[in-house]
């Protein structure tokens, strides 16, 4: 089922960490083409074992990467940053935030929360955890644009958690006015064919239709940067 999917997708404690969850610089970034002068926008995507592409090959199968080639093609000067680390909770997010936001970031793109699903963790807390992030990120002088990715929780956790769960993502959505995208892998959950052999980590052919659904939100978001 979806939510079982959504919810176990990040949450082996074995994955590694992505080589890419640093601090967002031109060197760390996607690959873009060469940009004179100033430094590109960046889009910073702080995520779990989904955004790092866990079981890929590399981290350009990963949807940052292929996020990075849409704003390319469309001519977007932006550098899009892969922050994501396999099994990350929505705490180790917030405790993580403050490093990765070194350097002035113009679009924080936020996918946590997977794992706490898996884990039964109170989605009051997850709620806490995601609105710290929040306002750490709006701490930056000006603000970055920011896009909230929604989770499902596993289906066996009982009816009662999965709608305090669910709940999370559309409040905080609406308390902080940010775009919300409803559930990451929309279209990808549950497809065989668009998931590795554990069934919960996207494919690369998963990794795109994931790219797809976050372009739709991500680029309004690019259209409203300054002009370079």
């Amino acid at each position: 089922m979806a939510g079982v999917v959504a919810a176990a997708a990040c949450g082996t404690t074995s994955e590694r960490p992505a080589a890419s969850a640093t601090p967002p610089s031109a060197s760390a970034a996607a690959p873009t083409a060469t940009m004179p002068n100033a430094r590109p926008p960046v889009v910073l995507i702080l995520g779990t074992s989904l955004t790092a592409g866990f079981g890929l090959p590399d981290a350009s199968l990963a949807y940052p990467a292929l996020l990075q080639q849409k704003a390319d093609s469309a001519g977007y000067r932006v550098l899009i940053h892969n922050a994501g680390v396999s099994g990350e909770t929505s705490a180790g997010a917030l405790r993580r935030v403050e490093w990765v936001m070194q350097e002035p970031i113009s679009v924080f793109v936020l996918e946590t929360g997977a794992n706490d699903g898996l884990r039964g963790q109170d989605p009051d807390s997850i709620r806490s955890n995601i609105e710290g992030i929040l306002e750490r990120v709006r701490r930056q002088q000006p603000p970055p644009r920011i896009l909230l990715v929604g989770m499902q929780a596993l289906p066996n956790l009982g009816q009662s958690y999965l709608r305090r769960f669910r709940s999370v993502y559309p409040e905080v959505a609406k308390k902080y006015d940010v775009p919300l995208l409803p559930f990451l892998l929309e279209g990808v959950a549950g497809v065989d064919s668009l998931n590795q052999a554990d069934g919960v980590h996207p494919t690369a052919a998963g990794q795109r239709r994931i790219a797809e659904t976050v372009w739709r939100y991500l680029e309004p978001l690019l259209r409203e940067l300054p002009k370079a």
